[in-house]
Protein backbone atom coordinates (compact mmCIF):
# COMPACT_ATOMS: atom_id res chain seq x y z
CA UNK A 1 0.00 0.00 0.00
CA UNK A 2 1.07 3.44 -0.71
CA UNK A 3 1.65 5.73 1.80
CA UNK A 4 -0.04 8.75 1.73
CA UNK A 5 1.37 11.52 -0.11
CA UNK A 6 2.38 15.15 1.40
CA UNK A 7 3.34 17.68 -1.14
CA UNK A 8 4.92 21.16 -0.78
CA UNK A 9 2.58 23.48 -3.11
CA UNK A 10 4.49 26.50 -4.40
CA UNK A 11 3.42 29.34 -5.78
CA UNK A 12 5.53 31.18 -8.44
CA UNK A 13 5.46 34.85 -9.51
CA UNK A 14 7.97 35.76 -12.06
CA UNK A 15 10.93 34.29 -10.56
CA UNK A 16 9.55 34.46 -6.81
CA UNK A 17 8.60 32.20 -4.83
CA UNK A 18 5.18 33.64 -2.81
CA UNK A 19 2.71 33.09 -0.13
CA UNK A 20 -1.22 33.94 -0.34
CA UNK A 21 -3.70 34.20 2.15
CA UNK A 22 -7.13 33.04 0.43
CA UNK A 23 -5.17 33.95 -2.82
CA UNK A 24 -4.69 37.76 -2.19
CA UNK A 25 -1.74 39.55 0.38
CA UNK A 26 1.13 38.03 -1.66
CA UNK A 27 4.55 37.50 0.61
CA UNK A 28 7.79 37.16 -0.70
CA UNK A 29 9.17 33.34 0.17
CA UNK A 30 12.64 33.19 -1.60
CA UNK A 31 14.38 31.56 -4.71
CA UNK A 32 12.64 28.82 -6.18
CA UNK A 33 16.09 26.90 -7.00
CA UNK A 34 17.45 27.50 -3.97
CA UNK A 35 14.09 26.30 -1.82
CA UNK A 36 14.29 22.72 -4.40
CA UNK A 37 17.47 22.42 -2.49
CA UNK A 38 16.44 22.40 0.44
CA UNK A 39 13.51 19.87 -0.17
CA UNK A 40 15.89 17.91 -1.74
CA UNK A 41 18.13 17.79 1.50
CA UNK A 42 14.48 17.12 3.46
CA UNK A 43 14.05 14.43 1.07
CA UNK A 44 10.88 15.37 -0.07
CA UNK A 45 9.06 12.60 -2.08
CA UNK A 46 7.34 15.19 -4.69
CA UNK A 47 6.60 18.89 -5.61
CA UNK A 48 4.10 20.85 -7.33
CA UNK A 49 4.73 24.70 -8.63
CA UNK A 50 2.02 26.36 -9.83
CA UNK A 51 2.71 30.03 -11.46
CA UNK A 52 0.04 31.98 -10.23
CA UNK A 53 1.02 35.40 -11.80
CA UNK A 54 1.05 33.47 -15.70
CA UNK A 55 -2.39 32.20 -15.44
CA UNK A 56 -4.09 35.17 -13.98
CA UNK A 57 -2.19 37.70 -16.41
CA UNK A 58 -1.82 35.91 -19.72
CA UNK A 59 1.64 35.63 -19.48
CA UNK A 60 3.69 33.44 -21.33
CA UNK A 61 4.99 30.39 -19.33
CA UNK A 62 8.51 30.62 -18.04
CA UNK A 63 9.99 27.80 -19.35
CA UNK A 64 14.10 29.11 -18.01
CA UNK A 65 12.89 29.04 -15.11
CA UNK A 66 10.87 25.03 -15.29
CA UNK A 67 14.03 23.65 -16.43
CA UNK A 68 16.45 25.42 -13.89
CA UNK A 69 14.12 23.98 -11.32
CA UNK A 70 13.82 20.53 -12.82
CA UNK A 71 17.83 20.50 -13.11
CA UNK A 72 18.04 20.56 -9.49
CA UNK A 73 15.30 18.51 -8.18
CA UNK A 74 15.50 14.97 -7.08
CA UNK A 75 11.69 14.37 -6.69
CA UNK A 76 9.11 14.18 -9.44
CA UNK A 77 7.52 17.41 -9.90
CA UNK A 78 3.80 18.57 -11.17
CA UNK A 79 3.35 22.66 -12.39
CA UNK A 80 0.62 24.51 -13.61
CA UNK A 81 -0.27 27.89 -14.70
CA UNK A 82 -0.98 29.12 -18.26
CA UNK A 83 -1.08 25.48 -19.68
CA UNK A 84 -3.51 25.84 -23.03
CA UNK A 85 -2.22 23.04 -25.25
CA UNK A 86 -0.94 19.90 -26.04
CA UNK A 87 1.96 21.11 -27.23
CA UNK A 88 2.92 23.33 -24.33
CA UNK A 89 2.40 20.44 -21.89
CA UNK A 90 4.73 18.65 -24.45
CA UNK A 91 7.22 21.05 -23.77
CA UNK A 92 7.14 21.24 -19.96
CA UNK A 93 7.27 17.29 -20.05
CA UNK A 94 9.98 17.42 -22.09
CA UNK A 95 11.91 19.51 -19.31
CA UNK A 96 11.51 16.55 -17.03
CA UNK A 97 8.25 17.12 -14.79
CA UNK A 98 6.02 14.28 -14.36
CA UNK A 99 2.77 15.72 -14.12
CA UNK A 100 0.89 18.89 -15.31
CA UNK A 101 -1.94 21.03 -13.30
CA UNK A 102 -4.93 22.21 -15.66
CA UNK A 103 -6.88 25.42 -14.42
CA UNK A 104 -8.20 28.09 -16.17
CA UNK A 105 -7.99 27.02 -19.47
CA UNK A 106 -10.58 23.55 -18.23
CA UNK A 107 -12.88 26.50 -19.09
CA UNK A 108 -12.14 27.92 -22.58
CA UNK A 109 -10.31 24.05 -23.99
CA UNK A 110 -13.12 21.73 -23.29
CA UNK A 111 -10.45 19.49 -25.13
CA UNK A 112 -7.78 20.33 -23.40
CA UNK A 113 -7.51 17.76 -20.74
CA UNK A 114 -8.27 14.68 -22.99
CA UNK A 115 -5.39 15.54 -25.25
CA UNK A 116 -2.90 16.07 -22.70
CA UNK A 117 -4.57 12.55 -21.08
CA UNK A 118 -4.73 10.29 -24.31
CA UNK A 119 -1.00 11.56 -25.67
CA UNK A 120 0.53 11.17 -22.47
CA UNK A 121 -2.05 8.88 -20.18
CA UNK A 122 -4.66 10.16 -17.33
CA UNK A 123 -2.07 9.88 -14.97
CA UNK A 124 0.23 12.81 -15.81
CA UNK A 125 -3.05 14.92 -15.60
CA UNK A 126 -3.92 17.14 -12.49
CA UNK A 127 -7.53 18.84 -12.90
CA UNK A 128 -7.33 21.66 -10.13
CA UNK A 129 -10.88 23.31 -8.75
CA UNK A 130 -10.69 26.58 -6.82
CA UNK A 131 -13.98 27.05 -4.91
CA UNK A 132 -15.22 29.37 -2.32
CA UNK A 133 -18.52 28.73 0.05
CA UNK A 134 -21.63 30.37 -1.37
CA UNK A 135 -23.46 33.01 0.46
CA UNK A 136 -25.43 30.39 2.20
CA UNK A 137 -22.10 28.17 2.99
CA UNK A 138 -24.41 25.60 1.52
CA UNK A 139 -22.76 24.92 -1.54
CA UNK A 140 -19.46 25.72 -3.39
CA UNK A 141 -18.73 28.43 -6.10
CA UNK A 142 -16.07 27.41 -8.53
CA UNK A 143 -13.74 30.47 -9.84
CA UNK A 144 -10.49 30.16 -11.80
CA UNK A 145 -8.11 32.85 -12.91
CA UNK A 146 -6.08 32.88 -9.19
CA UNK A 147 -9.61 33.77 -8.18
CA UNK A 148 -10.58 36.46 -10.45
CA UNK A 149 -13.42 34.74 -12.33
CA UNK A 150 -16.41 32.90 -10.94
CA UNK A 151 -17.65 30.33 -13.32
CA UNK A 152 -21.31 29.42 -13.35
CA UNK A 153 -20.75 25.73 -13.13
CA UNK A 154 -22.37 23.02 -10.76
CA UNK A 155 -19.14 21.76 -8.57
CA UNK A 156 -20.47 17.84 -9.12
CA UNK A 157 -21.15 17.98 -12.14
CA UNK A 158 -18.05 19.67 -13.37
CA UNK A 159 -15.74 17.22 -11.29
CA UNK A 160 -17.73 14.29 -13.05
CA UNK A 161 -17.37 16.26 -16.20
CA UNK A 162 -13.42 16.19 -15.46
CA UNK A 163 -13.44 13.08 -14.52
CA UNK A 164 -14.83 11.67 -17.97
CA UNK A 165 -12.34 13.94 -19.71
CA UNK A 166 -9.09 11.79 -18.69
CA UNK A 167 -7.76 13.70 -15.49
CA UNK A 168 -5.87 11.09 -13.36
CA UNK A 169 -6.40 13.60 -10.26
CA UNK A 170 -8.25 16.04 -8.46
CA UNK A 171 -5.93 19.09 -7.19
CA UNK A 172 -9.06 20.57 -4.51
CA UNK A 173 -8.15 24.15 -3.00
CA UNK A 174 -10.74 25.96 -0.78
CA UNK A 175 -9.63 29.70 -1.26
CA UNK A 176 -11.53 30.64 2.06
CA UNK A 177 -8.61 28.59 3.44
CA UNK A 178 -5.84 29.12 1.25
CA UNK A 179 -2.82 30.60 3.98
CA UNK A 180 -5.07 30.65 7.21
CA UNK A 181 -3.76 27.91 8.87
CA UNK A 182 -7.32 26.60 9.95
CA UNK A 183 -7.34 23.25 8.54
CA UNK A 184 -8.57 21.52 5.52
CA UNK A 185 -12.39 21.97 4.68
CA UNK A 186 -13.06 18.61 5.60
CA UNK A 187 -16.94 18.83 4.64
CA UNK A 188 -15.52 19.86 1.06
CA UNK A 189 -13.33 17.28 0.56
CA UNK A 190 -15.91 14.57 1.34
CA UNK A 191 -18.31 15.71 -1.47
CA UNK A 192 -15.60 15.77 -3.62
CA UNK A 193 -14.21 12.26 -2.75
CA UNK A 194 -17.31 10.87 -2.69
CA UNK A 195 -18.36 12.24 -6.21
CA UNK A 196 -15.31 11.06 -8.14
CA UNK A 197 -13.83 7.70 -8.71
CA UNK A 198 -9.91 9.96 -8.22
CA UNK A 199 -7.53 10.31 -6.04
CA UNK A 200 -8.48 13.90 -4.83
CA UNK A 201 -5.06 16.24 -3.36
CA UNK A 202 -6.40 18.18 -0.52
CA UNK A 203 -5.34 21.90 -0.74
CA UNK A 204 -6.04 24.90 1.32
CA UNK A 205 -5.08 25.71 5.07
CA UNK A 206 -2.71 22.69 6.50
CA UNK A 207 -0.84 24.00 9.58
CA UNK A 208 0.55 21.09 11.06
CA UNK A 209 0.70 17.03 10.47
CA UNK A 210 -3.11 16.77 12.38
CA UNK A 211 -4.76 18.83 10.14
CA UNK A 212 -2.82 16.50 7.44
CA UNK A 213 -4.37 13.70 9.44
CA UNK A 214 -7.71 15.34 9.56
CA UNK A 215 -7.90 15.56 5.42
CA UNK A 216 -6.57 12.01 4.99
CA UNK A 217 -8.81 10.35 7.46
CA UNK A 218 -11.87 12.20 7.99
CA UNK A 219 -11.74 14.30 4.18
CA UNK A 220 -11.11 10.59 2.47
CA UNK A 221 -8.17 12.43 0.50
CA UNK A 222 -5.70 10.39 -1.21
CA UNK A 223 -2.58 13.75 -0.91
CA UNK A 224 -2.33 16.78 1.04
CA UNK A 225 -1.30 19.86 -0.95
CA UNK A 226 0.84 22.10 1.74
CA UNK A 227 1.79 25.60 1.84
CA UNK A 228 2.25 28.14 4.51
CA UNK A 229 3.00 24.96 7.01
CA UNK A 230 6.24 24.00 5.06
CA UNK A 231 7.58 27.75 4.09
CA UNK A 232 6.87 29.44 7.33
CA UNK A 233 8.59 28.74 11.07
CA UNK A 234 4.87 28.83 12.68
CA UNK A 235 1.60 31.22 11.67
CA UNK A 236 2.98 34.56 11.68
CA UNK A 237 6.73 34.06 11.49
CA UNK A 238 9.17 34.07 9.59
CA UNK A 239 10.21 32.39 6.31
CA UNK A 240 11.28 28.58 7.40
CA UNK A 241 11.60 25.96 4.22
CA UNK A 242 10.99 22.87 6.22
CA UNK A 243 9.16 19.60 6.27
CA UNK A 244 7.78 16.68 8.52
CA UNK A 245 10.46 14.34 9.92
CA UNK A 246 10.62 10.62 8.25
CA UNK A 247 9.59 9.60 11.50
CA UNK A 248 6.35 11.62 11.84
CA UNK A 249 5.69 10.28 8.24
CA UNK A 250 6.18 6.99 9.05
CA UNK A 251 3.53 6.97 12.34
CA UNK A 252 1.19 8.58 9.90
CA UNK A 253 1.53 6.05 7.13
CA UNK A 254 1.03 3.32 9.74
CA UNK A 255 -1.91 4.95 11.04
CA UNK A 256 -3.08 5.02 7.45
CA UNK A 257 -2.86 1.28 6.79
CA UNK A 258 -4.68 0.39 9.55
CA UNK A 259 -7.53 2.66 8.92
CA UNK A 260 -7.52 1.19 5.25
CA UNK A 261 -7.39 -1.93 6.44
CA UNK A 262 -10.21 -1.78 8.17
CA UNK A 263 -12.32 -0.07 5.51
CA UNK A 264 -11.92 -3.51 3.51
Amino acid sequence: MLRPRIIPCLLIKNRSLIKTIRFRKYQYIGDPVNTVKIFNELEVDELMFLDIYSSSNNHEINYNLLQDVSSEAFMPLSYGGNIKSLDQAKKIFSLGYEKIVINSANYFNKNIISDISNYFGSQSVIASLDVKKGLLRANYKIFSHNGKKKQNIRLIEFLKYLEDQGAGEILMTSIDRDGTWDGYDIDLLKMVSNSVNLPVIANGGASNIHSIYDALFNGNASACAVGSMVVYQKKDNGVLINFPTPDVIEKLFKEYQEIKIDKI
